[in-house]
């Protein structure tokens, strides 16, 4: 594998690359905004924002220190809009989605209702889609280990994108991964005890072929499942999805580059970087300065027998990585002990997300070409660099926007719907104590005055504490008296006649954030 050296000039046919490890400000919008237009001004909104402790100088500007080329964030900053509105005509089939204002102009003339709360949908009462003009829109999808971005945006033929409406979805893997881990210990602690002999129940069966644990498979199947629901919604004509950002196998063996080769050249170490990024917070693991340029440090140097694996590499600011030099982590933090115990702790850390991601980056493109005709992949560098140049802020959604190849991004939604994976219930009909025997009966029937728990509801209680008009997801209880989750808090006691029906449940949660509010 060819390697780039330090002052190596590269090949013109290679996109433009920066010296600093991240660079992605976020253009603020206005003040006079607008939504539901099809063209948009082009100008700069005045205001920057940082994401993610990425740096944040001007992005308009041409760098200096390589004339000819440009800093990435080059050129006219994207407009904030309000989420689009999905549309369906009286049939069920999807329309071209549109602006809040024309939906609630439908709503109020009668000539739309309801159809779905979250994600809000409308139904056309006196339109077909032979009746309508649908250009189509397209989906990408940013899947990751614990979070997947998923973006439907609008795109011309000059790759020109405008962001209609976000989702993020958070996976339960972990989740999935400890309750088979505590399944598993307790049948061995039952078979260990002094009690009655249990046959194992292993009889060396093979897996088969492309075989996922479940906590892997449900990333897959869930990421399907919203990619689905979507095209549901929405004429989705394309998907585009994004490989893995880096590959475990060759972080794992530290043979891409040696020596110096880690700290210098502007395309060195692209795997390694990406992964110490992500795993480092995009911070100083010395003095946790953010939006910084950033250098990639050995903690135990090499002058002293380090290695260049994964594991004894991390990220350091300028100032830093000088005062440390080839002094041990040690001998640098000895007035911060619980310092130097973190970092170490933090390196040694498996590539267990990376692998995950990697794991099951090739299932769902298998699962996604299986549903939809037109599925483009594309890699997680490419992505990176579309963002970069239309000056784009680091999350799972905007990273789902510039998926594949496009050349500009005109408009992308304020609010993101984040959906939290939580199950349907469970199979378990009884609970364990703490020996892992049977201690009650669960009931069968989830349904309770015609109410399951998870269930969107709005609640009008006319006295009391609680006084007044509520929206959230409800608990069902027996007594009748129910308890509802709403996005200000816990309310309990509600009784089951002042609740009625929103939304039956899906498994999963719904809230919103800003676009903006990075993690």
């Amino acid at each position: 594998m060819a390697t780039f050296h330090a002052g190596q000039r590269t090949h013109q046919a290679v996109l433009p690359q920066q010296l600093a490890l991240e660079f992605a400000p976020a253009d603020t919008p206005g003040s006079r905004d607008e939504t539901g237009r099809e063209d948009h001004t082009d100008g700069v909104v005045p205001g920057v924002e940082h994401g993610r402790g990425e740096t944040g100088e001007g992005v308009t500007e041409p760098d200096r220190r390589h004339p000819g080329t440009s800093v990435p964030g080059e050129g006219l900053a994207a407009r904030l809009s309000h989420p689009a509105v999905f549309v369906l005509d009286r049939h069920g089939r999807p329309l071209q989605p549109t602006s809040p204002a024309r939906a609630r102009k439908l709503l109020k003339a009668g000539r739309a209702v309801v159809a779905r709360h979250t994600p809000f949908v409308i139904r056309l009462k006196d339109r077909t889609d032979a009746e309508s003009v649908v250009s189509g829109v397209e989906l990408g999808i940013d899947p990751g280990s614990k979070y997947t971005g998923l973006a439907v945006f609008a795109a011309t033929g000059k790759g020109v994108r405008r962001g209609l409406y976000h989702v993020e979805l958070q996976h339960r893997g972990g989740q999935i991964r400890d309750k088979l881990t505590a399944r598993a210990a307790h049948r061995r602690g039952r078979r260990s005890r002094n009690l009655r002999y249990r046959t194992r129940r292993f009889r060396n069966r093979a897996r088969p072929e492309g075989w996922l644990a479940p906590s892997l498979r449900h990333r897959v199947e869930t990421t399907k499942t919203w990619a689905t629901r979507l095209t549901r919604w929405a004429p989705v004509t394309a998907v585009h999805v994004e490989l893995a950002a880096f590959d475990t196998q060759l972080l794992a063996s530290g043979d891409t580059l040696v020596g110096a080769e880690y700290q210098h050249g502007t395309l060195a170490g692209a795997e390694v970087r990406e992964y110490l990024l992500s795993k480092w917070q995009r911070r100083c693991a010395y003095c946790g300065a953010s939006g910084v340029p950033l250098n990639i440090d050995h903690i135990h140097p090499r002058s002293r027998g380090g290695s260049d694996r994964i594991s004894n590499l991390t990220l350091a600011c300028i100032p830093c990585n000088h005062a440390k030099g080839s002094t041990a982590v040690e001998e640098f933090l000895k007035g911060k002990p619980a310092l130097a115990a973190r970092i170490q702790a933090q390196a040694k850390k498996p590539l267990r997300d990376a692998a995950a991601v990697n794991a099951t980056r090739w299932a769902l493109c298998r699962a996604l070409n299986s549903t939809f005709p037109s599925v483009s992949v594309a890699t997680g560098g490419r992505t990176k660099w579309n963002r970069q140049s239309v000056g784009l802020s680091k999350t799972h959604t905007l990273d789902a926007l510039c998926v594949g190849v496009m050349s500009k991004v005109t408009v992308y939604p304020r609010e993101v719907l984040t959906a939290v994976a939580g199950g349907r219930g469970r199979y378990r009909r009884t609970d364990l104590d703490r020996h892992g025997f049977p201690r009650k009966t669960n009931p069968r029937v989830k349904a309770v005055f015609g109410f399951q728990t998870g269930d969107y509801v709005r609640a009008v209680i006319p006295i009391g504490r609680y006084a007044g008009t509520h929206v959230g997801r409800v608990a069902v209880r027996t007594s009748g008296r129910f308890n509802m989750r709403t996005r200000h808090g816990l309310i309990q006691g509600i009784h089951h006649r002042h609740v009625r029906l929103l939304q039956r449940a899906d498994g999963y949660a719904y809230a919103t954030r800003d676009e903006a509010a990075v993690r």
